[in-house]
């Protein structure tokens, strides 16, 4: 029940894949929202998903409504990339009221390209026939702001929960990977992601399912 402590449950990835095929039904349209803090696995078990479902499902990510690095300059919040207040959150809501209307022949949705560390508009295309909408994200389950509006629109939500030692070391590897040293890479996992954390884990109790990927 939302609002509630929802208890732990362990899932594999083959169990994940087979909770979402019961959500696509052709002729329907479901939303499945992925949240979890920085580094909690969201994007591995969203691919794993589209891998196992084809064409029954389509990834829209929270990130691509980043706002850009130009405007972050301009806003004093570039170096707090990744907080609540550095996405269009009320651009996100507007997209995932399109999807759930289902009106429009092909939605277009952005994505955002870690390489570059930009947004790209209308890089993806979700068709009225997909049934199944995976949208993942950081703050999914927040109550407040704009943010605060998403949860409504949400079928189902899972929360993942991995351990927090492995999480960390997964940002800090990710960070390296697009460039940063070692020791920047440490310093944002541990700062700017960790602040980002914990707000993140008090959205819990908002999700249907509280999960631990085996």
């Amino acid at each position: 029940m939302r609002g509630t402590t929802v208890q732990t449950v362990d899932q594999s990835l083959d169990q994940l894949v087979e909770r979402a095929r019961s959500l696509a039904t052709p002729g329907t349209r479901t939303i499945l929202g992925i949240t979890g803090s920085p580094g909690a696995g969201k994007s591995t078990v969203a691919e794993a998903l589209l891998a196992g479902l084809g064409d029954l499902a389509v990834l829209v990510p929270m990130d691509g409504y980043h706002l850009a690095n130009e405007v972050l300059l301009d806003l004093g919040r570039r170096d707090r990339k990744g907080a609540p207040d550095t996405f269009d959150a009320a651009g996100y809501v507007a997209l995932l009221e399109r999807l759930r209307n289902q009106r429009d022949e092909v939605v277009y949705a952005p994505r955002f390209l870690r390489e570059i560390e930009e947004p790209i508009a209308n890089s993806i295309a979700v068709h009225r026939s997909t049934p199944l909408i995976i949208t993942e994200g950081n703050y999914l389950l927040v109550d407040d702001g704009d943010f605060a509006r998403v949860r409504p629109l949400i079928d189902e939500a899972w929360f993942l929960v991995p351990d927090d030692a492995v999480r960390q070391e997964r940002l800090i590897a990710r960070h390296m990977s697009y460039g940063k040293d070692p020791e920047a890479a440490r310093a944002w996992a541990l700062g700017t992601d960790e602040v980002n954390a914990r707000l993140v884990a008090a959205t819990a109790t908002h999700a249907d399912h509280v999960i631990r990927v085996i």
